[in-house]
Order: C-alpha cells, then sequence, then structure tokens
C-alpha cells in the first residue's frame, strides 16, 4: 500500500505532496544557499551540499513513517515545507515541523495555513492521535502560529539550545486529536 498523496489550495498557494522530481528544486531554490535565518529558527546546520540534501529528499519520499509535503508559491516556487515524521503507528503518534524557507513569504499566514491543513491531514486522513512538536523560544511568531491551530505547551527545556552567545528554551507542544475535532476544524 502506498502512501496517501494530498493537495491543497488557497489564494495561489499549493501545498502538496513531495516527489521524487521535486528533489532538484527544492535544494536550489531553498538549500543553495540555506537562508541564515531558517538556520537559527530550525537549529540546523548553515550550509549543505546538493548531495546531502537531494539524497536526504529522495530518502523521505518512501519513508512509511512520514508525510512530506511541500509550500509552493502561485509562480511554482518551492517557500517551505511542512512534515509529519517520526510516525509510530502503534501509538499513533507523530512529530511535525514547518519551515518557510524565504523571508518574504514569512509573516503572511501562509504557515499558519500549512499548519493547519497539515493537522487536518494527520488527525482525519492518517487518523494520528497525537502531533507533537518543539519550538525554540527565540522563535515567538511560530509558537503563536502553533498555539493558534490547537497546539498546547506540555514542557520547557530550559536553556536547551544556542542562540548566538546567548542560551534558550526548547518549547515542547503537541495537539491530540480530540483537540483538533473541538478546535482545529473550526479554523480550516
Amino acid at each position: 500500500m502506498g502512501k496517501i498523496k494530498a493537495m491543497w489550495e488557497k489564494d495561489g498557494y499549493i501545498l502538496r505532496s513531495s516527489e521524487k522530481k521535486d528533489a532538484e528544486n527544492y535544494y536550489q531554490q531553498n538549500y543553495n544557499p540555506l537562508d541564515p535565518e531558517v538556520a537559527r529558527l530550525t537549529g540546523c546546520k548553515a550550509s549543505f551540499t546538493r548531495d546531502e540534501v537531494v539524497s536526504f529528499f529522495l530518502s523521505c519520499i518512501d519513508d512509511e513513517n512520514r508525510y512530506d509535503f511541500l509550500i509552493v508559491d502561485p509562480y511554482g516556487q518551492i517557500i517551505g515545507e511542512s512534515v509529519i515524521n517520526e510516525i509510530d503507528w502503534d501509538l499513533r503518534s507523530a512529530n511535525f515541523r514547518i519551515g518557510i524557507f524565504r523571508s518574504d513569504f514569512r509573516g503572511k499566514g501562509i504557515g499558519s495555513w500549512a499548519i493547519r491543513m497539515t493537522c487536518g491531514f494527520a488527525f482525519e486522513q492518517i487518523h494520528l492521535h497525537r502531533l507533537e512538536l518543539d519550538v525554540f523560544s527565540f522563535n515567538p511568531r511560530a509558537e503563536q502560529a502553533y498555539l493558534k491551530a490547537g497546539f498546547k505547551r506540555e514542557g520547557v527545556l530550559r536553556d536547551a539550545v544556542k542562540d548566538g552567545d546567548s542560551y534558550a528554551d526548547d518549547i515542547l507542544m503537541a495537539i491530540l486529536e480530540d483537540e483538533w475535532k473541538k478546535t482545529g476544524q473550526l479554523l480550516r
């Protein structure tokens, strides 16, 4: 049985399942070079080789324990991703992450929309019970988008990450299927 494919559209933006043919554009449009703010907000390293990105991207397509969605602008450029990964099918639980790779698309509601669509997919299509994430305390805009979508704070790992020379917190958040049914569907 193959993975479920999905696609949503809003105001010319598309959120859709990743495909193998996207690998090169995904690298060229977002990692060549990687926006330093993306690396900071996600905690990843500052640069990746083409082979690292393309081979990882391709390995994700067939991984039955994850769903990778691309956020595409009205001109067909990949501007971000929304990912359900580390799926535990027995617990019906998974990790969630999202990234808007280009600064000119942040703060426009695109990420909030993608969060809602991905949560809907997680709870309504693949029938997860729990979706969890972590967000750094120096990314309050992302934390607010998660709260707006119905995620709840579950804990804080104090001074668990560095932001330059300063320590920052790693905030743990999650949303459960019954919480999504009460609030999340109303947001769509």
